[in-house]
């Protein structure tokens, strides 16, 4: 036997020695790296803006009462609003044990959302096509590029573009935490019969892991209840085409799921979900989305070819079933006028293009219909990235052409150093109610519908400020309404003049906006935008 033979045999040998052949990484976790380091970088860098100011006031509020926190905008009960979520309290948590403020919490949370996304889309992807590598690749590119010529700036979009803005949003949270729910409804479905394979403790294949599979669900429902409901259809069509088998036991199985999921929801003391799902101010946050589909989504419909062969292989295809039941919901909202279940189009519109990146995975040589469905995706991502996404990745100062960018949002940590907790402020400017909140700061009149509050009492407040804005109010109803809702501060746009009895604290360069204390006697009216030479510091 020559050395050659004895030398290589060595090397095998103690390559098994060490456990097996070296480590090396998949298609996926290179790229998926890579796109979660971009990402997470182009999310630090852009200001953060409009919903974002609530979901760091919701982490404000429970900084300061995790077990009985105010209205997240106001100085009010916050018993029953639906933004105190499991998701929103360990947030709260962790804000109280390392003493971080809202907005310093919702940053660290957007790398951690895109974690949890990118490893449940793979896992489900894998699900499918266990044996296309490059399977779940594509489906990311797809997922983030395939919307539309005109950027959806929405919570629940899986764009390049919102997702600057929306990563450290709760639905972010509620969206990865649904791919990974899919696959395990997958994996238990099948049964470990054909391609889909239970991968798993053993213990976990029983009643044990269908009820924890359950209790997932139960808990998208509460971190974001209409991403909820679009995994609960999807679950739906995932065990319809995918349990072969039907008897007593895996009936009963499935049943324990559902109810472990009801049991979740309805067991949790912050708030009723079952009086959150339809609740009718939510609607008119959602309709706009409506309003922009066509300009928002239509360069999804190159990955629906993709649907087809699936459909004539079998009506009962998880991506098909899938497809109808969440595009069902869409048109439900559109057509019963509860507009909030618009919000589940994002996720209406992923079976298509999941069963796109399998179409295009499939080992050559193609057929011409496939090589014409990947000319058309092509062609459809590109339009995407450079119309609407590429403001994402490429920074203002470095675009040669002029991409969409992201809100350029101002900040308002300049005002928010002057008010105490607990002290209400009078504003109506489009970013500061939205932003201020998150500080800690209390507004006189909510922004957004909110079932912790009665629909009416917040437009009676809404009525308030703006009649204590209006150029033609009295000194007395100014001060009536100061006493009625504790005003201590006003917030004014440079176009509204300073009341008499106001006094200017401080003055942003940025907006031009004034900072001022209700105080009476402070002298005669004037503009608030010749206030800004009154400026003081604390």
């Amino acid at each position: 036997m020559s050395a050659d033979v004895l030398l290589r045999r060595a090397v095998r040998g103690a390559t098994a020695l060490r456990g097996g052949a070296s480590w090396r990484p998949s298609p996926y976790q290179v790229f998926g790296g890579l796109f979660w380091l971009v990402m997470s970088l182009a999310y630090w860098r852009v200001p953060q803006c409009c919903d974002a100011g609530q979901h760091a006031a919701v982490v404000e509020r429970l900084r300061a009462s995790l077990l009985s926190p105010r209205h997240p905008t106001a100085d009010l009960p916050g018993a029953g609003s639906p933004y105190y979520s499991p998701y929103a309290v360990a947030e709260g948590a962790f804000a109280r044990l390392t003493d971080l403020g809202g907005w310093a919490v919702l940053r660290l949370a957007g790398p951690l959302n895109l974690l949890v996304l990118l490893t449940g889309l793979a896992r489900f992807v894998r699900v499918l096509a266990p044996r296309r590598i490059w399977a779940p690749v594509l489906a990311l590119f797809a997922t983030t590029l395939l919307w539309g010529t005109e950027s959806a700036w929405w919570s629940g979009s899986l764009g390049l573009l919102p997702m600057t803005g929306n990563l450290g949003d709760p639905s972010m949270f509620a969206i990865g935490l649904t791919f990974w729910a899919w696959a395990l409804t997958a994996t238990r479905a099948a049964g470990g019969d054909g391609p889909v394979r239970y991968v798993g403790p053993s213990g976990l294949r029983g009643f044990p892991g269908y009820a924890g599979v359950g209790a997932l669900y139960g808990l998208i429902l509460l971190v974001h209840p209409v991403t909820g409901l679009a995994a609960a259809l999807g679950a739906v069509a995932v065990v319809a085409g995918t349990q072969r088998r039907w008897r007593p036991a895996v009936a009963g199985r499935w049943a324990l799921t559902g109810g472990a999921a009801l049991l979740v929801a309805y067991c949790w003391p912050y708030f009723d979900l079952f009086a959150v799902i339809g609740h009718p101010g939510l609607d008119a946050t959602y309709e706009r989305l409506y309003e922009g589909m066509p300009g928002h989504f239509w360069l999804a419909l190159a990955a629906l070819p993709a649907l087809w062969p699936r459909a004539r292989g079998s009506v009962r295809d998880p991506l098909v079933l899938m497809f109808v039941l969440e595009c069902a919901l869409v048109a439900y909202g559109w057509v019963s006028g509860h507009h909030a279940y618009g919000g589940a189009v994002g996720l209406a519109l992923v079976p298509a293009q999941i069963a796109l990146a399998v179409e295009l995975a499939a080992p050559r040589p193609w057929p011409v219909r496939r090589r014409v469905l990947g000319v058309v995706a092509a062609a459809a991502a590109c339009a995407g990235f450079l119309t609407a996404q590429a403001g994402a990745v490429v920074p203002r100062s470095l675009d040669p052409v002029g991409f969409e960018q992201p809100p350029r949002a101002p900040t308002y940590a300049w005002a928010a150093r002057y008010i105490e907790p607990g002290e209400a402020v009078v504003a109506d400017g489009r970013d500061a109610v939205r932003l201020l909140p998150g500080h800690g700061v209390d507004l006189v009149a909510p922004t957004l519908p909110d079932p912790a509050l009665d629909e009416r009492e917040r437009q009676r407040r809404l009525a308030a400020v703006r009649a204590y804005l209006a150029p033609t109010s009295t000194r007395a109803e100014r001060t009536a309404v100061a006493r009625r809702h504790h005003v201590r501060w006003l917030l004014l746009t440079p176009r509204q003049r300073m009341p008499e009895e106001a006094v200017a604290v401080a003055w942003s360069r940025e907006t031009g906006e004034v900072l001022a204390r209700v105080d009476a006697g402070a002298g005669t009216a004037r503009s608030a935008d010749s206030a800004g030479s009154a400026r003081t510091t604390r």
